[in-house]
């Protein structure tokens, strides 16, 4: 397994090195992907340029799924087998990530996904978002074998991670992380869950448009579920061919 830790990045310059520097700690090579951040961070930014860590700027703001499809086309381009996506804002509790490693390692075809741990700091309207739109996950895999659509704390291999970018219209901002989840498990993709913690700082930066990204969301369930619909045959294939090898 050859593993790139993938870092979307735009305006989080006070916690992206601390992500960066804790994946170097588990002997993984960085990719911080920077989606159009303000020019005077993109210059401070460099500093953080060491053996293992990478980073490559997108023209203009394009959203976090449009900064990981470039991070996961990188992958492909030099070698890599699987992607460690991990947020820059440091939300996510980077001492799991051995977990997320090792069970890839024994499972090296199965999806890796951190399940959310939220705390009393977890603002509530995140909370009700999240329950509906895993509500319609399950409406739209027919089954509740993704626990958690919006966590960005995953492991994918990258050979069906690639096929589905190419193939597919993934959405470009907060829609992305949900729909990848479902083309993967419409694919047949087995998922390993891993429990770990949220933390939502009070003084943290956040990039959800809750008007945008909220339609957005709506839009890409609706769409998912049409497009269940229409295939329904293979989408039943592949679950009995994920239980065979689950």
């Amino acid at each position: 397994m050859r593993l790139l830790a993938l870092i979307p990045h735009y305006n989080h310059l006070h916690t992206v090195g601390k992500v960066a520097q804790s994946m170097l700690g588990y002997g993984i090579d960085c990719l911080i992907v920077d989606d159009g951040s303000d020019e005077t961070i993109r210059t401070q930014l460099r500093e953080l340029l060491q053996p293992g860590i990478e980073i490559i700027y997108r023209a203009c703001n394009g959203g976090k799924g449009a900064a990981v499809k470039d991070g996961i086309k990188y992958a492909a381009v030099h070698g890599y087998t699987h992607i460690l996506q991990v947020d820059a804002d440091a939300q996510h509790c980077l001492e799991d990530t051995q977990k997320l490693i090792t069970a890839a390692e024994a499972q090296p075809h199965a999806v890796i996904c951190g399940r959310p741990v939220y705390n009393d700091d977890t603002p509530k309207a995140r909370l009700y978002g999240r329950k509906i739109t895993n509500f319609w996950l399950a409406v739209n895999t027919l089954s509740m074998d993704i626990q958690d659509g919006m966590c960005g704390f995953r492991i994918y291999p990258l050979v069906p991670t690639i096929d589905v970018i190419r193939e597919k219209n993934i959405g470009n901002y907060m829609d992305f992380d949900a729909e990848l989840l479902v083309y993967l498990h419409r694919r047949g993709c087995v998922f390993i869950w891993i429990d770990t913690p949220i933390t939502y700082a009070s003084d943290g930066i956040s990039h959800f448009r809750v008007w945008k990204d909220n339609v957005l969301i709506s839009r890409m369930h609706a769409r998912l579920f049409f497009n269940m619909l229409l295939n329904l045959p293979d989408i039943l294939r592949n679950r009995r061919k994920r239980k065979l090898h689950g």
